[in-house]
């Protein structure tokens, strides 16, 4: 685990300020899910992503297929991927 040597208050009904270099070091947008976790003593934040969320369409799905390096794809995603693997491949030819 990396420190970032930032350090903040609680307000007074719990929360805290998450800076903004680091929501957008790991691309967390207001409103935004954030996913809380705890390993012993510490508590962990997470951008949420559901689990079967394409990748490329974003779609949530039983039908999204996870590929073996844990990439996962919809239908739909794969036809756009179809779509531009061709592409380029008719432009470099």
């Amino acid at each position: 685990m990396k420190s970032t040597g930032v350090v903040r208050k609680l307000d007074q009904l719990g929360r805290i300020v998450i800076p903004v270099e680091l929501r957008n070091n790991l691309d967390i947008a207001e409103k935004d899910p954030v996913e809380i976790f705890m390993d012993d003593d510490k508590i962990i934040f997470q951008k949420y992503k559901p689990r079967k969320q394409c990748m490329i369409t974003g779609e949530i799905s039983d039908d999204n297929v996870e590929l073996p390096s844990g990439i996962v794809v919809s239908p739909r995603g794969m036809e756009i991927l179809k779509e531009q693997l061709e592409g380029s491949l008719t432009v470099n030819n």
